[in-house]
């Protein structure tokens, strides 16, 4: 499979690692100021900055290119791009978080904000912690969470610090070279339940963007990683 990579950070030199060990060719490398050749790519994967990622992921959908993109902080396009998409007959994937181990984590936590949803002596919050390098807080990870929690409960809306009634309280952390810890707390006067995803490095997420970039190859429509998953 041929590969076009939007953004040649960190994340982008893993995916090409990752990419080039599962047999797959690497055919265009664009950073902000490159031309956003595609150069025949199957399928192109955009980890690039929030400025340029609706710009690359439209790009793709006139170029009859499936795009996955893990780019985060330019959500407040996402209807736009999904348009795009549809407009265009493309294909694609967004996720804040392409790991496996934390999108079965993502389904869990729906789950177990459906079963406290009827013991409201419990109070849900949660924390994330990352590396300093990180830009957006809280992560868009936390916001997939947080969106779970009030999907499956009584909870309206999220909050980055202290909250009121009904807003799920997100603390953020940014220290060191953390890659990613997610914790979702539910405490009453009497306990307290505490789920927690912990990555060891980034990997994870290199590995489950490619993975989604095999399975996107050749389909039409707008997917997740519950599709990638079966989930």
């Amino acid at each position: 499979m041929k590969i076009a990579l939007f953004g040649y950070g960190k994340m982008g030199k893993m995916i090409e690692g990752i990419a080039t060990k599962r047999g797959h060719e690497i055919v265009a490398r664009i950073g902000k100021d490159d031309n956003p050749e595609l150069n025949g790519a199957d399928v192109a994967i955009d980890f690039s900055i929030p400025e340029a990622a609706f710009s690359n992921i439209t790009h793709c959908f006139e170029n009859n290119t499936p795009v996955v993109s893990g780019t985060t902080g330019w959500l407040e396009k996402y209807s736009d791009a999904i348009e795009a998409c549809k407009k265009n007959k493309g294909a694609f994937i967004y996720a804040s978080n392409f790991s496996l181990g934390v999108n079965l984590f993502f389904e869990l936590n729906k789950k177990l904000a459906a079963m406290m949803a009827s013991t409201p002596s419990y109070e849900a919050r949660m924390e994330e912690i990352h590396h300093i390098h990180k830009l957006d807080a809280p992560s868009g990870t936390a916001i997939t969470l947080a969106e779970g929690i009030i999907e499956n409960s009584a909870y309206s809306s999220w909050k980055l610090g202290e909250s009121k009634e009904n807003e799920v309280s997100i603390t953020s952390k940014r220290t060191g070279e953390v890659p990613g810890t997610h914790t979702i707390t539910w405490e009453s006067q009497v306990d307290r339940i505490d789920i927690t995803h912990t990555a060891h490095n980034r990997e994870g997420f290199g590995l489950g963007a490619v993975i989604a970039a095999e399975w996107l190859k050749d389909k039409e429509g707008v997917f997740s990683m519950k599709d990638v998953l079966n989930l």
